[in-house]
């Protein structure tokens, strides 16, 4: 019964193009492009900068490869807080919306652009994208692509590229870690926080100072050497146990973190900033929160830092893979990557997988901080149909949004 239901909604779909196909005909100059002439597909669109009412899953032309591309059929999708910054234009120089956020994936190699090499069509990979990843077909230069090994999982391999990279360029690259030394890392237990904390466990006698929610300490607590609640005085308690501090402070918070970290630092200590998240406290973007967090931050006078031997450091990947061209040293750390992935040394930590039908709900639990490793949208996941339904329908607060032609729309859908 299922395969002839199927059957039938295949033919219905056909007569449905062909009919579409007609009228375009029909249409005369307006109506020479048919329908079936462009190849679509879903992804999930942002139509302007705030709420979680902003996103909707729709249909838009597939994309094909240029000169130097491949195209990727997406399995699934990395999602990161920097996409939540993105919903709201809470970045430097957003691009203009309407867009499909997203900006790592993986999946299966479609179609080679010209003069593309080392690729095959079939090949199991991950991408950076430099945005349209929350999509079931994308395409980006062959640069930022990368096959994946075969024990790993599409899911696995969504969820590593973004966080390992980052982790081992500031440990390694930046912070020069070694042997002996410490490190303080917050939200110890979100996505780049687990990989921080696996990268440490490759170097002999590294000690891991974390913070994180009092809820997440059970789950990750064997990940760290000493782990502390988000909202404790953890500055005195990383002195207690270490009256020097630490060697290395890798911040993903800012404001009034910033002056705690750098109090923190050892000499030749190295504190390294790379996001912002406590300026995000709601469901848009305030101006208050901006401007309180950057208050908050502690003003860095360069004599200071020369008087006591300590270091400030940024890290932005996306920065330099899209706008700084260093895709070449990127490739080099992620064959360093994938050789302690096949020594299992480490393992990408997925939290749960979505659909993109919710992706509201996931970039809410990312907003909550409820997650463990790594949030992941499902491609070929069926949605939830109660999650489905109110996604459209509510925000990060729980209220109604004024929306009306995007409950229409989801109803079509459901």
């Amino acid at each position: 019964m299922a395969k002839e239901g199927a059957q039938r909604a295949e033919e219905t779909e056909q007569m449905i193009e062909k009919e579409s196909g007609k009228e375009a005909a029909e249409g005369g100059a307006a109506g020479s492009l048919r329908a079936g002439d462009t190849k679509e597909m879903r992804a999930v669109v942002l139509s302007a900068f705030g709420g979680l009412n902003k996103l909707r899953v729709s249909k838009k032309a597939m994309p094909e490869p240029q000169e130097g591309e491949l195209k990727i059929r997406v399995k699934a999708c990395g999602l990161n807080f920097i996409d939540l910054m993105v919903r709201q234009g809470n970045i430097d120089n957003p691009p203009k919306t309407p867009l499909v956020p997203g900006f790592e994936c993986s999946g299966i190699i479609e179609a080679l652009g010209d003069s593309v090499k080392g690729f095959e069509i079939g090949d199991r990979v991950m991408a950076f994208v430099n945005y349209n990843a929350w999509a079931e077909v994308v395409c980006t230069p062959v640069e930022f692509v990368y096959k994946i090994p075969d024990d790993m999982s599409f899911s696995e391999a969504a969820a590593f590229p973004m966080n390992f990279v980052t982790a081992y360029m500031m440990l390694f690259e930046v912070a020069n870690l070694r042997e002996g030394m410490s490190v303080l890392v917050h939200s110890a237990g979100g996505g780049v926080g687990q990989a921080v904390a696996q990268l440490c466990s490759t170097i002999p006698n590294v000690t891991v100072f974390g913070t994180a929610s009092s809820f997440k300490h059970e789950a990750i607590k064997n990940s760290v050497t000493h782990l502390f609640d988000r909202n404790a005085d953890y500055v005195q308690e990383v002195k207690r146990i270490s009256t020097d501090g630490v060697d290395i402070v890798l911040d993903c918070l800012c404001g009034e973190n910033t002056g705690k970290g750098l109090s923190l630092l050892k000499p030749l200590g190295t504190y390294i900033l790379y996001g912002s998240s406590n300026m995000v406290t709601g469901e848009t973007k305030s101006f208050f929160s901006f401007a309180k967090s950057w208050w908050q931050v502690e003003k860095v006078n360069p004599i200071k830092l020369y008087e006591e031997n300590k270091v400030i450091a940024g890290f932005s990947l996306l920065n330099l893979l899209f706008k700084q061209n260093r895709g070449g040293l990127i490739k080099g750390v992620m064959d360093k990557l994938l050789n302690l992935y096949n020594s299992k040394k480490i393992k990408p930590v997925v939290d749960s997988l979505w659909a993109l039908e919710e992706v509201k709900e996931a970039m809410q639990r990312i907003h909550d901080r409820g997650n463990i490793g790594k949030l992941i949208l499902d491609v070929e996941k069926a949605p939830t149909p109660l999650m489905a339904n109110d996604s459209t329908e509510t925000s990060e607060a729980g209220e109604e949004e004024e929306d009306h032609e995007g409950d229409n729309e989801n109803k079509e859908r459901m």
